[in-house]
């Protein structure tokens, strides 16, 4: 009996001995599963950003590095901007107008609005806004995924920032005094899906307007007006 438990014994021994390796190897693979996952979500969020530069600013193509001067970092397309009379207006300066910003993670518009006027829902697929009233008062509003309005009303000197992807409008609801106001964007590329054009201006079947809105044929005909190509 002694000579039979002396020799299990060591058995037991080993075997528990690789038990534990083998729940230590599931835990360390279990760890490393994890750390692939979150690695792969971190390199989508960068992603979905501006690519990040590995040089001070990005060069152009085709330009040499050594004859960029100051000129190269300066945007002089705003100075003498101005909304054509009873619109709402906007000078874009992203990537394509200024391309200092390429991969820099900026960008800003000037907005104006003239008396009663609206800048309409829209989004911007690319990146987050923040405005900034200049002069005048302005009406804003934003829509989250759960359909919530969130809306208020600025004046000069106040901010309001719209997330990433979500729709929002503003409107200057005076009828004598033009605003002006500047968005800066957290991307040299935003972009911009306008709601009403977007929707009625791009040549989505009637048919599927007409189920989702739940309008008549003449009704759609009245909102797709304004954005036919005129002749």
């Amino acid at each position: 009996m002694v000579q039979l438990f002396s020799t299990l014994r060591p058995r037991a021994v080993t075997t528990g001995w690789k038990g534990s390796t083998a729940r230590i190897f599931s835990g360390v693979m279990a760890t490393m599963k994890l750390i692939v996952v979150l690695t792969m979500t971190t390199v989508v969020v960068v992603c979905a950003r501006d690519p990040e530069l590995t040089t001070d600013f990005a060069v152009p193509v085709g330009t040499d590095a050594s004859m960029i001067t100051g000129d190269f970092f300066t945007f002089t397309g705003l100075r003498n901007f101005s909304a054509m009379p009873s619109t709402f207006g906007a000078q874009k300066v992203t990537q394509i107008e200024f391309p200092a910003l390429t991969g820099l993670g900026v960008g800003v518009t000037l907005l104006e609005y003239k008396p009663n006027t609206l800048n309409p829902p829209h989004t911007h697929p690319r990146g987050t806004e923040l405005i900034y009233v200049m002069a005048g008062r302005l009406d804003v509003g934003l829509i989250d995924s759960a359909n919530k309005l969130y809306s208020a009303q600025l004046q000069k000197g106040d901010l309001f920032v719209f997330p990433q992807g979500l729709v929002h409008f503003q409107i200057n609801m005076s009828k004598k005094q033009t605003v002006r106001a500047i968005s800066a964007f957290g991307s040299s590329n935003a972009g911009t899906i306008s709601l009403p054009r977007n929707i009625f201006g791009s040549g989505i079947e009637d048919e599927v307007l007409l189920q989702a809105f739940k309008i008549t044929s003449a009704e759609l005909m009245m909102l797709k007006a304004p954005f036919m190509p005129t002749m």
